[in-house]
């Protein structure tokens, strides 16, 4: 089987709360995202997605993932979309770096693998472990009695674990943090989510003021080195997340004990097959994940499903539903919330079927 054509698709994905507001000011209303599907001579299409969280997040962008979905067209037309090893080690040398542009073309070409052997993309990824994953909800920055007053809402919908926007001014956050723990009820669980953006003497400030609450703390500062200074002063439970992007920060992050729970985003490792590696990986070594990805809608969706299904559940420690929070949809079959849980589709590869009238005119083809 050969690559014949690439092409690359610009969707908008609109919020239904209207807005994302996270740590330093940051704030999103539409989301950019990039959908690619990879055409082959078998006459199989193989769909993925990429979409950054703003360019003030992670190292990416929107416009990059285009940009870079053109670079290495080029160099995959002619190659075997279901020899993943091979064809990541060809974007790599390709490309050095920009591990978010290879994602969506290595996702789109584990749906064509799946679809030509006829089984799912989470029986290939390792085995379907239970009937579904649990989920978390994101409540975005807000002041503290409005972030406290969504939490029942979100219950209602299912959620259990709150992962609750801080990483703001010290003292408003320990009043964000001690507002939503009030509302919590038994079997709840609560992270606190900084996104790197507290300087390192607040987060000691905070972990030190909310340390009776039961709340998870996650990627206070920027640095790895800051994170795990602050984890050193904190018998709180710890995730990372920004500050681990390899194998390496894995390994490091474990012999330094500095995380209880790691973050693996797709895009961040550069696709399927490098988070599959990380995942395997923390399951070796014990460490829980979160499975999710930057953003997206419901191909994005459907690929986290995939990956967190076939995780250990022990050692799933939640996932996520993006395309629950926009107005968009942009494929059938993907993942849909039921009682704050999702299940991975049995059906070969991702189990998607993009609407090609929300998706338009391609804005990239290579052939």
């Amino acid at each position: 089987m050969r690559i014949t054509k690439i092409r690359a698709y610009r969707v908008e994905l609109p919020l239904h709360e209207g807005s994302y507001s996270w740590s330093g000011g940051k704030s999103v209303t539409v989301f950019d995202s990039t959908i690619v599907a990879i055409e082959t001579d078998a006459g199989i299409t193989g769909y993925g997605e990429c979409c950054p969280l703003g360019p003030f997040y992670l190292p990416a962008y929107a416009e990059g993932v285009r940009a870079g979905v053109t670079q290495l067209g080029r160099h995959l037309i002619g190659e075997d979309p279901t020899q993943l090893t091979k064809l990541n080690l060809t974007m790599d040398a390709a490309l050095l770096g920009h591990p978010y542009v290879k994602s969506a073309i290595d996702i789109a070409c584990w749906d064509i693998l799946g679809q030509a052997t006829g089984q799912s993309v989470c029986v290939l990824l390792g085995g379907r472990y239970g009937d579904d994953v649990v989920l978390y909800r994101a409540i975005s920055q807000q002041a503290p009695a409005d972030m406290a007053g969504k939490v029942a809402g979100y219950r209602a919908e299912g959620y259990r674990r709150f992962q609750l926007k801080v990483g703001g001014e010290a003292d408003v956050d320990i009043e964000r943090i001690h507002a939503v723990a009030a509302k919590l009820e038994p079997g709840d669980r609560l992270i606190a989510d900084a996104n790197t953006g507290w300087l390192m003497h607040d987060a000691l400030r905070v972990v030190r003021a909310v340390r009776d609450v039961d709340v998870y703390i996650e990627q206070p500062c920027r640095s790895y080195d800051e994170c795990l200074t602050v984890r050193r002063h904190t018998d709180h439970p710890f995730v990372l997340d920004e500050s681990v992007d390899s194998l390496d920060m894995l390994l490091r992050g474990h012999a330094d004990r500095a995380m209880d729970v790691v973050n693996i985003k797709i895009s961040k490792f550069g696709g399927l097959t490098k988070a599959r590696q990380a995942r395997d990986l923390c399951a070796s070594l014990g460490v829980a994940m979160t499975i999710e990805d930057s953003w997206g809608g419901d191909i994005t969706t459907a690929a986290i499903a995939h990956l967190a299904h076939s995780t250990p559940t022990q050692l799933l420690f939640t996932s996520t539903d993006f395309n629950s929070y926009v107005t968009v949809s942009t494929a059938d079959g993907a993942p849909q919330r039921k009682q704050g849980r999702m299940a991975a589709s049995t059906e070969p590869g991702l189990g998607i079927r993009p609407k090609m009238d929300v998706l338009g005119p391609p804005v990239v083809e290579i052939d």
